[in-house]
């Protein structure tokens, strides 16, 4: 059955670069759209707005983190079961895995979009908010908290969607709510005049499409059958989905925590310069979330990659879950010095692009860029080595390597480095972090690989 299996599904057999292609470039113009939905924001907030509202839209920024944590837990967990189980030739797995999935992430998106209701001003302060931009904050985040549930289902979905070989499809999904929202947050903001809110409101209009999308996809599975006794939640699968999931959702609460640090540092540094404290915080925003860009391309390849490494590492063919992983590591290192170029030779050119400000303001955010985003060249390493250990069913591995930048390193590094160099201490603790996390990811990456070929010889 195995070999059979394997043999009748492409991923099996046809050539690594055209089935990385075919998977990766969907998944990274997905992954693309679904950050433009906050740098569509924070462009257009910028420009009818000012800095305040980008500011804003910074300390709520992490809100957005947390729901997409909640659904790559939810979506690369299924995801990564659903191509091993098809991998092993079981479909009855499956099944149980795909309604399973979508129960749960039904579910959580609709208890974290209460919970943002409840608890919204102690989050918001706890993210950094100032008196300044408070309001702003508040107007926004009430209405995002509203597409909670379809951003959770749509991205996990969009998961399961790729794993059963529809990548273009789980592409369109995001697609069709970017659109929407480009089209929206210029009429809610300019004509309408309707601030931050008018861009929230952009962006749930254009989830709420993307998401009705995504569930039609349910009567479409090519792999499986559906029937309704699969749509059901259990605590053992659960829990097996989570384990898979949790290097991948991890990686974002760290990027979430490492944002409120940054912000409660940036305000307490920036207040002691010439900057004070909303220029740091609206710079911060404006570089992270241009980072974003350039992440987006490298969890578009570990996620094109994640069916490829999955359904052969479940077949025992480990030659091609090495090449796999090779080929998207070399498609990294070229996207990355690309970003790279742009980051150190026209970050003017990036951040006006985000409204208009005083001198002191390009000042800082052009420093910001240059010193923050110096080690990109090797980001991309660390994020798809710990989406492999995922696919290939190792999640603590997957969850260890997913910590080592964020939590290990970068926070601990914005909190002591300050103290000696001053707010340029935090800019300072990107590029280190950069550096250290990628000589951990190559270490592990190489043991790994001597395993594989060991069973291999085996």
């Amino acid at each position: 059955m195995e070999q059979t299996q394997t043999v009748q599904n492409p991923l099996g057999y046809k050539k690594i670069p055209s089935l990385l292609a075919a998977f990766a470039i969907p998944s990274i113009i997905a992954t693309l759209v679904s950050s433009l939905y906050n740098i569509v924001d924070q462009v257009f907030i910028g420009q009818g707005v000012g800095y305040l509202g980008n500011a804003a839209t910074n300390v709520s920024y992490p809100l957005t983190t947390i729901c997409l944590a909640i659904s790559l837990l939810i979506g690369i967990g299924s995801a990564s079961r659903f191509s091993l189980s098809l991998g092993a030739g079981e479909q009855e797995e499956a099944c149980r895995v795909v309604g399973n999935g979508i129960c749960m992430m039904l579910l959580s998106g609709i208890i974290y979009a209460v919970l943002i209701e409840i608890f919204l001003y102690p989050m918001l302060n706890a993210f950094g908010a100032t008196a300044e931009n408070l309001s702003y904050a508040v107007s926004y985040s009430r209405i995002i908290a509203l597409g909670m549930p379809f951003q959770v289902i749509t991205t996990g979905m969009s998961n399961l969607i790729r794993a059963d070989g529809s990548p273009k499809y789980s592409m369109t999904c995001m697609l069709i709510g970017a659109v929407i929202n480009v089209i929206l947050d210029p009429v809610f903001i300019f004509i309408f005049h309707l601030g931050v809110a008018g861009a929230a409101w952009a962006t749930i209009i254009g989830q709420f499409f993307s998401f009705l999308s995504a569930i039609l996809y349910i009567r479409k599975f090519k792999s499986v059958r559906l029937e309704r006794k699969h749509f059901r939640l259990t605590l053992k699968g659960c829990a097996a989905t989570a384990s898979l999931g949790m290097s991948n959702s991890l990686n974002q609460v760290a990027i979430t925590l490492v944002q409120v640090v940054m912000n409660n540092s940036l305000t307490y540094y920036g207040a002691m310069t010439v900057y004070g404290k909303d220029i740091p915080l609206a710079a911060c925003g404006i570089v992270m979330k241009t980072n974003a860009i350039l992440l987006a391309f490298f969890i578009g390849l570990s996620q094109g990659s994640q069916p490829i490494i999955g359904f052969n590492y479940g077949a025992r063919q480990y030659p091609r879950v090495r090449r796999t992983y090779r080929l998207a590591i070399t498609c990294s290192f070229v996207i990355s010095s690309i970003g790279f170029i742009l980051f150190q030779f026209f970050p003017y050119q990036i951040i006006s692009l985000f409204g208009k400000g005083d001198a002191l303001y390009y000042e800082f955010a052009i420093h910001f860029m240059r010193t923050f985003l110096f080690m990109v060249i090797v980001n991309g390493v660390q994020l798809i080595s710990s989406n492999f250990f995922s696919a290939i069913g190792k999640p603590v591995k997957g969850l260890l390597l997913s910590m080592t930048r964020q939590v290990f390193f970068l926070i601990p590094l914005v909190l002591i480095l300050p103290l000696f160099a001053g707010i340029d201490g935090i800019l300072y603790a990107g590029p280190v972090a950069d550096g250290i996390a990628f000589v951990v990811s190559v270490a592990l990456i190489s043991l790994e690989m001597k395993k594989m070929r060991q069973l291999e010889r085996e």
